[in-house]
């Protein structure tokens, strides 16, 4: 269950009473950083070229700035601070090579490159990530010195030992720099009936709260009592409403099979998400860049391999070079998916057979096409049409979605060239409800888990995984 408990309390977290201005100063540099290096780093790369830093250098330099603010967004505050430095390092190089990808299309489309020297654009596009991810790791790391004095910790109880309350009692007690320390949980079930006893120390009941507040200097209260319990979470909070703590309510939904669970606000009134798109926001911009770039990249660099299959396709076989077939894309709706056609026939209707292995319909040049999937290649096409996405759940035909339907519900994402489904060996033939099953739960765990650096990491798996199945055929 992809939740972000720390998430939600990061002002409270960084602007502790009686601290010093030094941490909220670190934390807005790690904000800004990415765009002041982005912006400035052309001035001192011209002077060392000997060239002149003139109008259009000083336009680039604001563009500079100016897309890296819009797709090198600030991530909260509290995951600057715990993200690992790999993790950071990672991140900030991936969406760097976003950026340099958003500027060559803009320079290439307005022909604007052709005002600068080569050598500055180069060596920018090369030291700038380096010295981001190095100030990056050190104010990092200077932060997290700051925000490690126990000292200044929030102290914090829980009321209500749940599968959550559990859960950010772990969290919290390994991330120091979150500044919060758990004092222990409130409950009417004794320490016998919980497994929290061994998380934090079982303080009391639910009455006893206010007084313990009131006496020991508590500065955070977490309420995660049960959805049926709302009367008596009512209750707390008019019992603690002369205490200066801070209340949090932690919603309980580890009952549920949540997809990109997040919390958020819908005209003032607080929501939570538990089956939404991972997709939102400016992931939903990054992701689509990397589409983007990825397939014009592969179109450029694999044209003379897509000429070559067309000219062999038409002259195998007859009939025509693409193949178009109904699928299901995004929140259900249908699209003509692109393939080189591989079989003699071009099924599309209500019923579409399967090719099986041995499968006679698959014409010789079709039989190596299927075995490396190069059949596939023109669905990057279907990525540039924005119906289709690089890395994705894999589209199946109306017919097979049909009759699946009540098992399949992934529409929340675009379809994909590729998926996690596909690496992890699920390829070919969907004979039995237990192969599509397989494929489900692997695209489930694919949108639990998106990431930049997990498409990625898919996309590379890919080739690996051609090389050695024998399951397409």
């Amino acid at each position: 269950m992809n939740t972000e408990y720390h998430d939600q309390f990061s002002q409270p977290i960084f602007f502790k009473r009686g601290m010093s201005l030094a941490a909220p100063v670190l934390l807005w540099l790690l904000d800004a950083l990415p765009a002041v290096l982005a912006g400035v780093m052309f001035y001192p790369l011209t002077r060392i070229y000997d060239v002149d830093f003139d109008r259009p250098f000083l336009v680039l330099s604001i563009l500079a700035a100016t897309f890296t603010l819009a797709i090198l967004p600030s991530r909260s505050p509290t995951k600057q601070v715990i993200s690992g430095r790999l993790e950071l390092a990672t991140n900030l190089l991936l969406r760097w090579a976003v950026l340099v990808a958003a500027l060559l299309a803009v320079g290439y489309t307005t022909k604007f490159s052709e005002d600068f020297s080569r050598r500055v654009v180069v060596t920018w596009v090369l030291v700038t990530p380096v010295l981001l991810v190095m100030a990056s790791l050190i104010l990092q790391g200077v932060t997290r010195a700051l925000l490690r004095d126990a000292a200044q910790a929030r102290r914090a109880v829980i009321v209500g030992c749940t599968q959550a309350s559990v859960e950010l009692s772990k969290r919290l007690a390994l991330n120091v720099e979150l500044g919060i320390s758990v004092a222990g949980f409130f409950d009417d079930r004794g320490s016998d009936r919980l497994g929290c006893a061994k998380h934090a120390q079982l303080l009391g009941r639910f009455e006893d709260v206010a007084a313990f507040v009131n006496s020991r200097d508590i500065d955070v209260i977490f309420v995660a009592l049960a959805p049926g319990q709302v009367s008596r979470v009512r209750e707390l909070v008019h019992e603690l409403g002369d205490t200066t703590a801070s209340i949090y309510f932690l919603p309980d939904v580890s009952g549920f099979d949540c997809i990109q669970q997040r919390a958020s606000e819908i005209l003032g009134m607080p929501v939570v998400a538990m089956c939404e798109t991972p997709f939102h926001g400016y992931r939903g911009l990054i992701k689509r860049l990397m589409d983007v770039t990825i397939a014009l990249g592969a179109l450029v660099v694999l044209s003379p391999l897509l000429i070559g299959i067309a000219i062999a396709v038409k002259r195998g076989s007859p009939g025509p070079v693409l193949f178009r077939q109904r699928r299901y894309g995004l929140d259900g709706r249908q699209i003509d998916v692109y393939k080189f056609r591989s079989m003699t026939v071009c099924e599309n209707g209500a019923l579409v057979t399967q090719a099986s292995r041995n499968d006679m319909r698959v014409t010789p040049i079709g039989k190596h096409l299927r075995r490396w999937s190069l059949d596939e290649l023109p669905q990057l096409i279907n990525v540039l049409q924005g119906t289709m996405s690089v890395v994705g759940p894999r589209p199946h035909a109306v017919a097979h979605n049909e009759e699946y339907r009540k098992l399949i519900k992934r529409y929340k994402v675009l379809p994909g060239i590729t998926g996690l489904a596909q690496v992890r060996g699920c390829r070919g033939e969907t004979a039995r409800v237990e192969h599509m099953e397989a494929r489900v739960l692997f695209d489930l765990e694919y949108m639990r888990r998106w990431s930049p650096m997990l498409d990625l990491e898919i996309i590379l798996a890919t080739a690996v995984a051609v090389i050695k199945t024998d399951n397409a055929y």
